[in-house]
C-alpha cells in the first residue's frame, strides 16, 4: 500500500491519502482520543504522540499535531493508516454512528438555508476538501450564516480569509438576506 501525503494550508495539519475510500458518507472530525473511540482508524492516530486532531474525508485522512516536528510523526502516522487498512477493520464502528446536526435557523428561513447549503456542498466543500478539511452549515439568524470549520481548516491560519474573503462574498452575492459568515 502506498499512501501520499500532501502539505494543507495549516502547518500544524497534513493530508494523507492512502489510495483508497477511507470514509463513505459525512466527514468526521475527532478532536480528541475520547471523541475517536466511535473509529479504530481515529483511535489508533491519537495514540501516536502528538497528534492533536484526526479529521476523515471520503478519500483523505487528515492528521493535526502539536508542536512536535513532522518528521517524527509521519513514519507512525503512515504505519497506522496501513495497519489499519491491512487490517480490514471498519473506520467507524456502525453501532455509534448517530452525531446531531445541531443546526439553527427560523423555519421562515428554510428557502434561504436550502440555497446556502446547497452552495456550500457544491462550490465550498469540494475546495477545502482538497486543503484537508470541511466546512458544514450550522445555522443563519439575522442574516448571518454560521459554518463549523473541520480537519485542516480548523486553526488554520487562513480560515478568517476563506471565510471572510471566500465564502461571505459567494453567499452574500448569491443569496439576498445574507450578511456575514462567522465561524462556531
Amino acid at each position: 500500500m502506498f499512501i501520499q501525503t500532501e502539505a494543507t494550508p495549516n502547518p500544524a495539519t497534513l493530508k494523507f491519502l492512502p489510495g483508497r475510500d477511507v470514509l463513505a458518507g459525512e466527514p468526521r472530525d475527532f478532536r480528541s482520543a475520547t471523541d475517536a473511540t466511535v473509529s479504530p482508524l481515529a483511535s489508533g492516530l491519537f495514540s501516536v504522540p502528538g497528534v492533536t486532531g484526526v479529521f476523515l474525508g471520503s478519500d483523505f485522512v487528515s492528521v493535526s499535531k502539536d508542536t512536535t516536528d513532522w518528521n517524527h510523526l509521519k513514519p507512525a502516522i503512515l504505519g497506522v493508516i496501513m495497519e489499519h487498512f491491512l487490517s480490514g477493520k471498519p473506520v467507524i464502528d456502525e453501532g455509534n454512528t448517530a452525531e446531531d446536526a445541531g443546526e439553527f435557523f427560523d423555519e421562515t428561513d428554510s428557502e434561504t438555508v436550502e440555497v446556502i447549503k446547497e452552495l456550500i456542498s457544491t462550490r465550498v466543500r469540494p475546495a477545502v476538501a482538497m486543503d484537508g478539511g470541511d466546512i458544514t452549515f450550522k445555522g443563519f439568524k439575522d442574516g448571518t450564516v454560521y459554518l463549523h470549520m473541520q480537519g485542516a481548516c480548523s486553526g488554520c491560519p487562513s480560515s478568517t480569509a476563506t471565510l471572510k474573503s471566500g465564502i461571505e462574498n459567494l453567499l452574500r452575492h448569491f443569496v439576498p438576506g445574507v450578511e456575514a459568515v462567522a465561524q462556531v
